[in-house]
């Protein structure tokens, strides 16, 4: 029987494996550490009993999501206007539950014997892509700070994204943990060390990084531009909702465009909820934003809150508008996939007093895609929370969107890693359809992102400013990821899955 106490010392190097992801992941951005973070958990689990395992792997991902998502008692206590005592405990329930992955992964590992040396740098990495998969849709969603995103400034390496999403990249990064781990478990115990996994490996990864430096460099057939503006007000959340301040945030709003004006755009982007009201209010607010893409002549896009009467009822949206130079509206979206406590509070329609729990109440979320239209090219809009979602992204593609935005506040995360973390996973998106994405953000960081993930432009955070850049709309052809999906993922999890039916079948598995 294998001793399955825990020492101290297990702590501490599960402890490293979660600190090691935090710093791999902006605004530190050592990506390399990404490539052997998760060494320290395997070895202190290697010969545990499954629930030592278990807690842990999911000690392990206390410590890394504490470190990753420590800003979501900014975002739902000092904006979101839920009390410290209440703020807090939802941060913690949603590290614990992010951290239950770690241990599930954990516990299967620890089953795993020596002898199937293939089995376990193949089943590792599927196992790990499968969990992440898992939560990019279980209870609504989470897929924030997957693993692959730490590699956003790995250029090369994260190009296989057009093929197998950034799910790709995190099935890579725990193949060459696992070989780490496997060859010094070997030299430890002075056993024959992997050789063929690691020419395996190898050559994997030199295949990866070839297909990346192929694609960057490969001549791409693109249509006309457009020149796309960007203005970021820069407007404090503690003030944004005050009726008061309404006029002055669209005066700004309206300044910046005046300037951006100057470089002829065909499209001004503002960020999310610029207008910090419903449109149309029928009040003389519409028709200061109407008269915008007026005086520059060109079209405005912009977000705003919108509400309808359903029934008795009167439903709410978080909706973005284009507007035309004849201050016609041309188009609006809903969005589709809101932020739990942030725009919704999950459970309240059984429970209504926690309504009150709503950073701005409760959101209903939109019920299709639009693609908005211009004189030259369409785009797709993705608000905030949406863009790690890369199923939707997907979605606005196969519909024939030339290039996407996406609009955001956020002031919600406040100076903390959250706006940099957005950022970087919002970079994927252009890489797995090859398309530009374009950023507005109230106080920052608005970009623009080439079709290879390469930020070009970008602002600095709590500052008003404004971006302009020639895009070039994507040629009529689908990437593989915009035409298959989760395709890769779903390989991995069904894999993950006979992993698990293995093991229960065996009950002792395929490792030490």
């Amino acid at each position: 029987m294998i001793a399955s106490q825990v020492k101290r010392l297990d702590y501490f190097w599960a402890a490293l494996s979660g600190a090691l992801l935090v710093l791999s992941f902006p605004v530190v951005a050592l990506w390399p550490l990404a490539w052997f973070f998760l060494v320290p958990l395997l070895l202190c689990t290697r010969g545990k009993h499954g629930k030592d395992a278990f807690l842990l792997g999911a000690f392990a991902g206390v410590i890394a999501y504490l470190g990753l998502i420590y800003w979501v008692v900014v975002a739902v206590h000092r904006y979101g206007n839920i009390p410290l005592p209440l703020a807090i405990p939802v941060l913690l329930l949603l590290v614990i539950y992010l951290s239950l992955y770690w241990g599930i992964f954990a516990f299967f590992a620890s089953f795993s014997k020596e002898k199937g040396e293939w089995i376990v740098l193949l089943a590792f990495p599927a196992l790990w892509v499968g969990l992440e998969y898992l939560r990019s849709f279980l209870l609504s969603g989470f897929p924030w700070a997957l693993v692959g995103y730490s590699q956003y400034m790995n250029t090369a390496f994260v190009q296989i994204a057009d093929i197998t999403g950034v799910y790709g990249v995190s099935f890579l990064l725990i193949l060459i943990n696992t070989l780490l781990f496997l060859w010094l478990v070997r030299w430890k115990e002075k056993k024959k060390v992997p050789i063929q996994g690691a020419i395996f490996t190898v050559v994997l990864i030199a295949l990866t990084f070839a297909y990346g430096y192929w694609k960057i460099n490969r001549p791409v057939k693109a249509e006309t531009g457009l020149m796309v503006g960007v203005a970021q007000g820069n407007i404090a959340q503690d003030v944004k909702w005050d009726s008061a301040f309404q006029k002055k945030t669209v005066a700004i709003y309206r300044a910046l465009s005046l300037q951006l004006k100057e470089q002829s755009p065909g499209l001004i982007v503002w960020p999310e909820t610029a207008v910090p009201s419903y449109f149309p209010s029928g009040t003389e607010l519409d028709d200061r934003v109407m008269g915008v893409p007026q005086e520059t002549g060109t079209y405005l896009l912009f977000g705003s809150l919108s509400a309808k009467k359903k029934k008795k009822e009167i439903t709410v949206y978080n909706s973005a508008y284009l507007l035309s130079p004849q201050r016609r509206i041309i188009g609006r979206y809903d969005k589709m996939h809101l932020v739990p406590f942030g725009e919704y509070v999950p459970l309240s329609s059984r429970f209504p007093i926690f309504n009150t729990l709503a950073g701005i109440g409760n959101i209903d979320p939109g019920e299709e895609t639009v693609l908005f239209r211009l004189p030259r090219g369409k785009f797709g809009v993705l608000i905030c929370f949406e863009v790690i979602f890369p199923e939707l992204c997907r979605e606005f593609v196969r519909n024939g969107a030339d290039f996407m935005v996406t609009i955001t506040n956020d002031a919600w995360f406040g100076k903390t890693s959250a706006p940099y973390q957005h950022l970087s996973q919002a970079t994927f998106r252009a890489i797995e359809n090859r398309l530009w994405l374009v950023r507005a953000a109230n106080t920052g960081i608005s970009a623009f992102v080439d079709p290879w993930g390469r930020i070009q432009k970008s602002s600095t955070l709590f500052t008003p400013a404004i971006l302009t850049e020639e895009i070039k709309f994507k040629a009529n052809t689908m990437t593989f990821y915009t035409r298959y999906g989760d395709l890769f993922a779903i390989a991995c999890s069904l894999l993950g899955m006979g992993l698990i039916g293995y093991i229960v079948l065996k009950k002792q598995v395929i490792w030490f």
